[in-house]
């Protein structure tokens, strides 16, 4: 008997079933996947814009100016402290600080002071004076003198110059009316008011 077709035969058969099982493990592989559409790409490869500054350049919200005037609390403080200290007063024809009017401008100006240097907006007003001899033109100026010599004194203590005006009334606004010395003398001085203001 002949076995040599048979093994032929099932030779042939092998190669054919190892064929048909090698071309259905290459259809069994996936392609590779298609590109991307073409809009997709572009927005890829696109760079980002960068995020707005509008917020980075808005200051913090945190970083606001303190007040640059007193509350009405701190303002009736000032006021007391005003009234504590008493006018300056000069002798006849004189624009020199006495002691006696070193005294009355000492008393609370340290606290005064103190106060003022948070409140770069607040002015005081010092206001010349004199009594009523002598003729007007005569005493505005030396009013005026007398109010800076008080200005120059309380500049000394540390309140900042730019916070005090100076004005000369002259002989325009007696404390006394009377015609002897001892009024004379309440009128020839120096007072300090809070410079009115527009907040």
């Amino acid at each position: 008997m002949n076995h040599a077709p048979k093994r032929t035969l099932i030779a042939v058969a092998a190669v054919a079933l190892f064929a048909a099982g090698c071309a259905k493990k290459k259809v069994a592989v996936a392609p590779p996947p298609p590109p991307p559409p073409a809009a997709a790409t572009a927005a890829t490869s696109r760079p980002t814009p960068p995020p707005a500054r509008t917020a980075t350049t808005q200051p913090p919200a945190a970083t606001t100016q303190a007040p640059r005037y007193p509350n009405a609390a701190t303002r009736t403080r000032i006021d007391q402290l005003l009234a504590k200290i008493e006018d300056a007063y000069f002798d006849y024809d004189k624009a020199s600080l006495r002691p006696d009017a070193l005294k009355a401008l000492q008393a609370d100006s340290t606290e005064l002071r103190d106060i003022l240097k948070d409140y770069p907006d607040y002015r005081l007003t010092i206001e010349g004076h004199c009594d009523e001899r002598g003729s007007a033109e005569y005493n505005v100026a030396l009013g005026d003198k007398r109010a800076e010599a008080a200005k120059d004194y309380l500049v000394q203590v540390g309140i900042p110059s730019a916070q005090l005006n100076e004005i000369s009334y002259g002989k325009e606004r007696p404390v006394c009316q009377e015609h002897d010395e001892a009024c004379w003398q309440r009128n020839r001085r120096i007072h300090i008011v809070a410079t009115a203001q527009t907040h």
